[in-house]
């Protein structure tokens, strides 16, 4: 039993693991290349603080957010290093930004023109957002003349950049990544002509892992820091999940054949099966599309998803494993359970089942690569589970 969180589902982090995953990161770059690391959408699920304070330790060059009070979040933890709002901020998210001294994107004229509109207590940096090809937030290359030309004139901004987003996490080896490197390269040349000393940046966690030419003078990974392939073809052997998520078993059950199990009956025992109901469900982030599909670990076996997922737990059949008993705790994804492939099964991706995960689950940190169970660990077995379905210096300023 999880001696801090007995009765809950409850995600350990790997400090070691993510320090890991950061050097092997940092090992495919030029020595002057920077890293911004992606902490968005709290970390990926894995608690931006938690993470933001390692990593930190750890000598990233900055941070990239999605909102500003994403950003204002790391300001309150005390972190100091360049924070970058990567969706931009509208509106009262400006006065926000600029308070926390965070830097934005800058999207197009109008975006500018309501920056210049207001009173900041300081100028805001900005890094120009150009779109390549995404189709989604930015300028067009074609158009970054007129905007470039604007902001020179401008009074409440401060080029400190200028990114662009790729059309693909999976993959930069195709032909419309690579159209968009093009349209980059123009962008970064027409920005650097006028500030040179403006920070470059494009590549994504694939990219940087497998693209030298798209690094630029920065890259921003994300999944891959957390130890997760963007997709099953990406070859990372190097990387290790920093996430266990693990869940108690809170009764088991003995049912007979033919007795219905969970909401809508979706399920309908054809033995006389051993049930053990842990204590989570959907209202944690399990997804409810693993009913009937999902497996999770137990004793270092596999056990199967049975009935529909409920808000607060989950039932799986344990028949298979008599010495399941209350108290142990069962892996829903982690080392031996990656989440790729819990996302695969439930017919979804990674990043979706990591920033569903509900803030009603601890995260703690776990300076040694967690395990399944404590009787897991006290036996050393592992187990692969197949599933179903399928100011931006160095060190200087930090």
């Amino acid at each position: 039993m999880d001696a801090q969180h007995p009765r809950s589902a409850c995600a350990a982090i790997d400090a070691a693991a993510l320090h890991h995953n950061l050097e092997r990161l940092r090992a495919r770059l030029h020595a002057r290349t920077r890293l911004l690391a992606v902490v968005k959408a709290d970390g990926y699920g894995h608690g931006a603080l938690l993470v933001a304070r390692e990593l930190a330790s750890g000598g990233v060059d900055a941070f990239g957010v999605a909102t500003a009070g994403e950003g204002a979040e790391l300001r309150a933890a005390g972190l100091r290093q360049p924070v970058l709002v990567l969706a931009g901020a509208r509106g009262p998210d400006l006065r926000i930004a600029a308070e926390h001294d965070l830097s934005v994107a800058l999207l197009d004229g109008e975006h500018l023109r309501e920056i210049e509109s207001l009173r900041l207590p300081r100028p805001l940096r900005v890094h120009v957002k150009v779109d390549t090809g995404m189709g989604r937030l930015g300028t067009d290359v074609d158009a970054l003349p007129g905007l470039l030309s604007e902001v020179e004139q401008a009074h409440n901004v401060v080029v400190e950049g200028v990114f662009s987003h790729f059309g693909n996490a999976e993959s930069v080896d195709n032909e419309f990544c690579r159209e968009q490197l093009r349209r980059f390269r123009q962008a970064v040349e027409l920005v650097k002509r006028r500030w040179p000393a403006s920070t470059a940046h494009l590549a994504n966690s694939v990219a940087t892992w497998s693209n030298p030419e798209t690094h630029f003078d920065m890259v921003r990974p994300g999944l891959l820091l957390y130890g997760v392939r963007p997709n099953s073809a990406v070859e990372v052997p190097e990387v290790r999940p920093v996430m266990s998520l693990t869940a108690p078993v809170l009764q088991v059950r003995e049912l007979p054949e033919g007795r219905a199990v969970s909401y809508g009956q979706t399920y309908v025992t054809r033995r006389r099966t051993r049930l053990a109901v842990l204590g989570v469900g959907y209202a944690d982030g399990y997804d409810r599309r693993l009913s009937n599909v999902g497996r999770v670990v137990l004793r270092g076996r596999a056990a199967a998803v049975v009935g529909r997922i409920c808000m607060d737990v989950t039932l799986v059949d344990v028949t298979e494993i008599p010495e399941v008993s209350v108290g142990d705790r069962a892996l829903l994804w982690g080392a031996a359970l990656p989440v790729e492939e819990v996302a695969a099964c439930a017919g979804t991706i990674s990043y979706e089942l990591l920033t569903r995960l509900s803030r009603r689950v601890p995260r703690y940190l776990h300076e040694e690569q967690q395990v399944e169970s404590p009787t897991q660990r006290d036996t050393g077995r592992s187990v692969t589970v197949p599933m179903r379905g399928g100011r931006w210096q160095r060190s200087s300023e930090r």
